[in-house]
């Protein structure tokens, strides 16, 4: 353990998801594999929607490319870092590398949640609402939107930060987990942490159930609306709220557990941890697009339009 003047911890370890070597290296090649999905596939959504003008000028798609992206830029936060440490024993963590992760995870992680709430407003207008859809999700209110989530994701994780930075950590300095996150790194701290603990619960936990709520109460209504009304392209529209319910049960379920409980180990904690960092990134492109036929439609076609410029002389 490093120390500075034998009282402050200067790196933390991260025990990660195995001990072995032999698994280590296993779990290398399937992380190597999930991570190339998230990237591939997100990036794959991102260039499809702002390569076709109907997609990009509809709210819905829109909004899909900016969650594409914070799906992108998460998984950049942990992965590359889990991958290098399968590969070595030492697996440790700068200070500031370990505030720059916890930053970086709940500013994107907040913004994502905000995002997915924007999102289950759209289709409530879009169905509940269709004859003034496009008046009332006009592109103004949509930048006002994503700026509101990137700016309401930005004030969640500076909190975070401003909490945790003031803790002395003079003792263990042992993560068990992949990756630095509030719950395991308070646990550190030489001091009585009831009231911070309290305080992020209340930041964190509440935000991740609030926002759970609210979006199965939005789809509710969509559900209920769309039952008892008479709707053109009913199943379209069940199909695009079933995908986007999928989705938030991914990000929210996971995130509820973690944060909304005191500060404690369950055995079951670094695989709802994977679930939201790894796996969920990694299924968000293939929910959203093998359940679109706007998105496949789209797609086909920005793959005739690289095949015709890459062999302009074929046919």
């Amino acid at each position: 353990m490093k120390k500075e003047n034998d009282t402050k911890v200067t790196e933390f370890v991260l025990l990660g998801l195995s001990s072995s070597w032999e698994l280590q290296l296993f779990l290398f090649l399937i992380f190597l594999l999930f991570y190339a999905a998230i990237v591939l596939g997100n990036l794959l959504i991102v260039v499809t929607v702002r390569a076709d003008a109907h997609l990009l000028q509809s709210p819905m798609y829109y909004f899909l490319g900016h969650l594409s992206f914070i799906d992108l830029c998460l998984s950049c936060v942990t992965v590359p870092k889990m991958l290098g440490d399968f590969l070595q024993q030492n697996k440790t963590v700068g200070f500031f590398g370990y505030l720059a992760q916890i930053y970086f995870l709940h500013f994107l992680g907040a913004s994502e949640m905000f995002l997915l709430t924007v999102m289950a407003y759209d289709r409530y207008v879009a169905i509940c609402n269709p004859l003034h859809y496009l008046t009332v999700m006009n592109r103004q209110l949509c930048l006002q939107l994503v700026f509101a989530c990137w700016c309401g994701g930005f004030i969640h994780s500076i909190t975070q930060v401003i909490l945790v930075i003031q803790l002395p950590f003079c003792g263990p300095n042992e993560l068990d987990n992949f990756y630095c996150d509030i719950p395991q790194v308070i646990k550190l701290a030489c001091m009585d942490t009831y009231v911070v603990e309290v305080l992020i619960v209340s930041n964190s936990g509440l935000l991740s159930l609030v926002c759970f709520l609210v979006l199965l109460f939005s789809y509710a209504v969509i559900l209920i609306t769309l039952r008892t009304r008479f709707c053109q392209g009913r199943s379209k529209a069940l199909s695009t709220c079933a995908s986007h319910l999928i989705v938030v049960s991914l990000i929210f379920v996971p995130c509820v557990f973690i944060y909304l409980r005191p500060f404690c180990s369950f055995s079951v904690d670094k695989v709802f941890s994977v679930f939201y960092t790894v796996i969920t990134p990694m299924l968000n492109p293939l929910i959203y697009t093998l359940r679109n036929a706007d998105m496949k439609k789209a797609m086909k076609k920005l793959r005739k339009k690289h095949v015709a410029t890459c062999c302009p002389f074929e046919g």
